[in-house]
């Protein structure tokens, strides 16, 4: 038997997703969802020539590992794998890198066998090799991905902005590239890696990754091959492929745009700030070391608001509303070039470390670019999900370091480590004040770039380089509180706005029926407002009232995706029958979790809305990418032993 992590060993009769009643001190840096054996081996670069099959629904095609081997007696090099299909793994004689191709080398072929799967690890690939005191090992794995793989979503061409071509798009974060490579799927191991891609000649392909053909970026020719190089070492959830009938449109000398042609010049303009936001990163983090930051407009399904893929974030098209009143989520993606791409969580576990610092720099970002108020307002409205997440976890869901063993890493992806760690970060930044912690935050990127960081590590470094430096300001106990225990320290520094106070007034004033809603002072609000306008509504508005609100502004036509979804939610609670129309085509055609799982759940708290969301889900569900399709999953099934799956 090989070694298996300790969620690979699932306790017998325990419930999935449900902690077992007792579990063993968590060991520190270890990655429990992963079967890899990094301490014998380690994957240190991959080389990949892989086909795309629209019709089949499947990648094919072959990975070369170069693998470093720790351990001289050891005989068992054990891979990450979700479904695959693999046909045959060879080593490569003399053990050095060399080209995927097996023509002009001699291979040798290995025995491999798949362990029992797990049903949230997927399978362990455990490949047969001699000892050795050869430093490298070359291993060449021929393989084909299931079309069910949770790391892929095939688009159907109807399903795309412009309804020419199918798209393909990866989604590997947390624990999604085993099903469409076999590798280290954990954060701990970081390579470098080739990438050969064959499509159709009519779809452009991109990666994560520079493009050989070009030397540093865009644009590329439609020719049915594209070669990829990335020659900095990343972890396995950042390797990002996408192929579809895209376009491409420069923003800046580092940046652009890449989408569909029919909502191409819509999303540069959205996105035109991308390089000024790298140069305000920049001063206070230091130089951008990925040479470029690319823009990939996804379909409609993508699950997410962004994912900050080094060279090319993706990006839903819900942030396209026409007055950039949505784009900290580029500033959230671009901040993880930093933090997350160069400094990376050593387990999922450690996820907060990536997100909170990524949370915090966007607000830094957005208050350089667009002023304080509205970072005021987009925290304020971000403590307000918190506070609701918050009042629907148990305690130890509460913790910046959440203890995932036996559970779905993904339930590690809630306003938790982003909220919460961007109010512990603004707290240290004004508890120490803004130069000494500027100083700490550049310090802490230039101590561990392209490393994997644990929460211990980072406490360790909070300590000797900010605590001990400035005793008397915060104490290692009070740190202690915010990443290891539940809810938000009464001592937090907590966002407020007086661009809501109006907002407050004016909704009271309307709802206690002393002004018409036509007659509200509102032309000046921002997108910020109007959502803390509508969701702030009180329980018991009456139908005329929802229906003046109706057909004075008109939410339900709001370019604005965040808008139009806090007015469904009103909708929803007082059963508004006119927008019922729109709250169907809005779950129909839109899959990102943080947006539709709050639909859901506000429809499944009635009779009649329980009915609604499964009718509605049973036709939406399909179009959705898996994880959003297990997060409403259990909100409109809920199985009885399990609990929710969070948005995002």
């Amino acid at each position: 038997m090989i070694r298996r992590c300790a969620l690979g060993l699932l306790l017998a009769g325990s419930a999935y997703g449900a902690a077992p009643p007792e579990l063993a001190p968590i060991q520190s840096g270890l990655d429990y969802h992963s079967f890899a054996n990094v301490e014998q081996f380690r994957v240190t670069r991959l080389e990949l020539d892989l086909r795309v099959d629209s019709d089949a629904r499947v990648l094919r095609g072959v990975v070369g590992l170069l693998v470093k081997r720790l351990d001289p007696g050891a005989t068992q090099l054990i891979l990450d794998t979700r479904d695959l299909t693999v046909t045959e793994v060879t080593e490569k004689a003399q053990g050095v890198l060399g080209a995927t191709s097996k023509t002009e080398t001699t291979w040798v072929g290995r025995p491999f066998h798949f362990e029992r799967k797990d049903p949230i690890l997927g399978q362990a690939l455990v490949i047969e090799l001699p000892p050795s005191k050869k430093p490298t090992e070359f291993i060449r794995i021929e393989y084909e991905t299931s079309p069910t793989a949770p790391g892929l979503q095939w688009v159907a061409a109807r399903e795309t902005a412009g309804r020419r071509q199918p798209f393909l798009f990866t989604q590997s974060e947390p624990i999604g590239a085993r099903s469409w490579i076999p590798l280290q799927d954990t954060p701990q191991v970081r390579v470098t890696y080739t990438a050969t891609i064959h499509t159709s000649s009519d779809v452009l392909a991109v990666m994560s990754a520079k493009n050989a053909a070009n030397g540093l970026g865009p644009p590329m020719k439609r020719n049915g091959e594209y070669v990829f190089v990335m020659p900095d070492a990343v972890p396995s959830y950042l390797i990002a492929l996408a192929a579809g009938d895209l376009a491409f449109k420069a923003t800046g000398p580092r940046t652009g745009v890449y989408a569909d042609r029919s909502v191409l010049k819509a999303a540069a303009d959205e996105f035109a700030d991308a390089e000024s936001m790298i140069a305000t990163a920049e001063r206070m983090l230091g130089p951008y070391r990925w040479d470029r930051y690319d823009i990939l407009v996804m379909p409609p399904s993508f699950p997410a608001g962004g994912m900050g893929n080094p060279r090319l974030s993706f990006v839903t098209p819900t942030v396209i509303a026409g007055d950039k009143s949505l784009v900290s989520v580029i500033a959230h993606e671009l901040s993880s070039s930093w933090s997350g791409n160069l400094v990376t969580n050593a387990t999922w576990r450690d996820l907060w470390l990536n997100e909170a610092f990524s949370d915090y720099l966007e607000s830094r970002i957005i208050n350089a670019m667009y002023g304080e108020g509205r970072e005021m307002m987009e925290r304020v409205l971000g403590l307000k999900t918190l506070r609701e997440d918050l009042a629907t976890r148990g305690p130890k869901d509460q913790w910046l370091a959440i203890d995932l063993r036996d559970r779905d890493p993904e339930e590690a992806f809630s306003s938790v480590p982003y909220e919460k760690g961007r109010l512990f970060l603004t707290y240290l930044d004004v508890r120490f004040g803004r130069e000494r912690f500027d100083a700490f935050v550049r310090g802490y990127i230039d101590h561990f770039p392209s490393k994997s960081v644990t929460s211990e590590q980072f406490v360790n470094y909070l300590q000797e380089n900010l605590l001990d430096r400035f005793p008397g300001i915060v104490s290692r106990d009070q740190v202690m509180a915010w990443i290891f225990g539940p809810g938000i320290p009464p001592d937090a520094v907590l966002p407020s706005s007086d661009a809501f106070a109006a907002v407050d007034a004016a909704r009271a004033a309307w709802a206690g029926g002393k002004i018409a809603a036509k007659k509200l002072e509102s032309r000046a609000w921002v997108a910020q407002q109007w959502m803390y306008f509508l969701d702030g509504m009180p329980a018991d508005l009456t139908t005329a009232q929802v229906a003046e609100l109706d057909q004075t502004f008109g939410f339900a036509r709001s370019a604005n995706a965040e808008v139009v979804q806090s007015w469904l939610l009103l909708a929803v609670r007082h059963q508004y029958q006119p927008s019922y129309v729109r709250l169907e085509d809005y779950v129909k055609t839109i899959g990102r979790r943080k947006l539709i799982a709050p639909l859901y759940r506000e429809m499944m708290k009635t009779s009649a809305g329980a009915t609604q969301a499964r009718r509605v889900y049973a036709l939406a569900r399909p179009h959705y990418h898996p994880s959003a399709a297990a997060a409403i999953d259990a909100i409109v099934n809920p199985p009885s032993d399990s609990s929710e799956t969070p948005d995002e």
